[in-house]
């Protein structure tokens, strides 16, 4: 009797492990967006421009411990340059939406390096970024270009000679200063410990600016950053 029991609650378990299993399988579906990496199927980008003395000052941090140089640190000094600009879902984002990724033209590379100053953050950008868009290389870049030229960076952040202390929300509303139309709801700031990241525009698919939501949970919750100056500043 005493086996009997041993077994039936033995099955018991692994039956209710199983529906566990399943329930948390359709509750990861269910967070998934339907059209999950679907090239072209999304709702609208986010531009992602970074700081770059904040990427320089990591990098450098990183080389000091066995990491290799980054060749965006080694030219002319930059401030803000494009990260990227990605597809986004009211929930979730698709990345990788064809694999192996059409093969990117490296002329295109090359004419890309005013904004985003280094091949090997193009070339991903592309194979995460730009497969899911439903354009073509050239057309994902053009418009890439298109989106960074609709933001105007505020005047105090082009030279940046010293280190400066400054509240995401104080960079926050410098840029809707600057850039008409734009609004709390589609700009963010996001950070590391000390430093100051990246500043994140929401657009719509024909690159006006958008509320959403989404972005603003991944924002930096501190109360200051640092913005490090501009090399040879």
């Amino acid at each position: 009797m005493f086996h009997f029991r041993l077994h039936s609650l033995s099955r018991l378990v692994i039956s209710l492990t199983l529906a566990a299993g399943l329930i948390s399988l359709a509750g990861g579906a269910k967070a998934q967006d339907k059209r999950q990496n679907a090239p072209g199927e999304f709702d609208f980008y986010v531009l992602s421009l970074s700081w770059s003395p904040s990427f320089c000052e990591e990098a450098a941090e990183r080389s000091r411990d066995g990491g290799r140089p980054n060749i965006q640190c080694e030219g002319r000094p930059y401030s803000f340059v494009v990260h990227g600009l990605w597809p986004q879902y009211e929930n979730g984002f698709p990345e990788y939406c064809q694999r192996p990724s059409p093969r990117l033209n490296r002329n295109i590379v090359s004419s890309m390096l005013d904004l985003m100053p280094a091949p090997g953050l193009i070339f991903n950008e592309w194979d995460k970024h730009g497969t899911c868009t439903g354009l073509t290389d050239r057309n994902y870049f053009e418009t890439i270009r298109k989106a960074r030229a609709a933001i105007k960076i505020p005047a105090e952040y082009l030279d940046l000679s010293q280190a400066k202390t400054v509240a995401p929300g104080e960079v926050e509303e410098a840029f809707i200063k600057a850039n008409p139309g734009l609004s709390n709801a589609a700009v963010s700031v996001t950070c590391n410990r000390t430093r100051l990241s990246e500043v994140r525009f929401c657009l719509s698919k024909d690159l006006q600016f958008r509320a959403c939501e989404e972005m603003e949970r991944r924002a930096c919750r501190r109360d200051q950053v640092t913005m490090p100056p501009i090399r040879g500043g």
